[in-house]
């Protein structure tokens, strides 16, 4: 088993089909768009034929309408048979957390969800004051967490993760990192923008908001999705759009090489020489 990360667009699905089909492994996708059913131009996923060619986890697991955080993911990974995989993606939230291992969550009820949404940060900040320095006063995704762990369990956020500490999920695996310069990734970028325009990103985006009407829907804020919606609503002309999501996906793939540089002890190569490294890496 072992990983391939690098920002979007730099190639990495590509290259592990073509190392799975000589290794005879499978792919765990760690892609947080691709996990959406019907969610296929935008996503950039794989191809229906490269999807039947190799056995792909992570990818068409849920509607967008249905719930999914990196407790979900794991127990995906957890479901794999075997463990001859290639993990590949560009949210190098989950593989973090899949490495640093995440702490078991209490039972969280519906009534308890709700109450939690109420919750402030200072209200957080005076049951937990270590728990709320770690994070912002604008982070409502953590500030639910802890809430929802304090009326789940009456016990501050911080206390509770101490009697909990992480269960650790993968051994310790290589991790190959597609190193490639700025300009190059953008003008990669711009090309897979384009595919995708011409396969229909419009209309995926206009079947997914009619169909499911609501714009909230983390899956539909997605880039790609949310800046056709704004087009809908006459912001901008297809021109602009288009430069939109050039723009936004090369911001994406800034943060996502930010994050993988103080996150992780890569094998750093050009995708061109990648393959032939991974090949004759020791544990492969």
């Amino acid at each position: 088993m072992f990983a391939i990360i690098g920002p979007t667009a730099s190639g990495k699905s590509d290259l592990a089909i073509n190392l799975a089909e000589k290794l005879g492994y499978e792919i765990l996708s760690l892609d947080s768009l691709s996990i959406y059913k019907e969610i296929d131009i935008a996503s950039a996923k794989p191809s229906k034929e490269e999807l039947n060619k190799i056995k792909h986890y992570g990818i068409n697991e849920i509607y967008p309408n249905e719930k999914f955080d990196v407790t979900k993911f794991i127990e995906i990974y957890k479901n794999i048979p075997h463990k001859n995989i290639i993990i590949v993606g560009g949210t190098g939230f989950y593989l973090k957390a899949m490495i640093d291992g995440i702490s078991k969550m209490p039972e969280i009820t519906d009534e308890i969800r709700q109450k939690a949404k109420k919750f402030t940060y200072e209200k957080l900040k005076n049951i937990d004051p270590l728990f709320a320095e770690k994070i912002s006063p604008n982070d409502t995704y953590r500030i639910t967490k802890g809430a929802e762990i304090y009326l789940a369990t009456n016990l501050a956020p911080s206390e509770y993760f101490k009697q909990n500490p992480p269960e650790t999920m993968l051994p310790e695996i290589p991790v190959f990192e597609i190193d490639i310069d700025r300009k190059t990734l953008r003008e990669r970028i711009v090309k897979r923008t384009k595919k995708m325009f011409e396969t229909g990103l419009i209309d995926e985006v206009a079947y997914l908001e009619a169909k499911y009407k609501d714009r909230r829907l983390p899956a539909l804020k997605a880039i790609g999705i949310k800046e056709v919606l704004d087009y809908f609503n006459g912001i901008y002309d297809k021109e602009i759009l288009f430069e939109k999501i050039v723009t936004n996906t090369a911001r994406l793939a800034k943060r996502q090489q930010t994050f993988n540089k103080t996150q992780f002890n890569t094998i750093k190569a050009p995708l061109e020489k990648l393959e032939e490294i991974i090949l004759k890496h020791k544990n492969i």
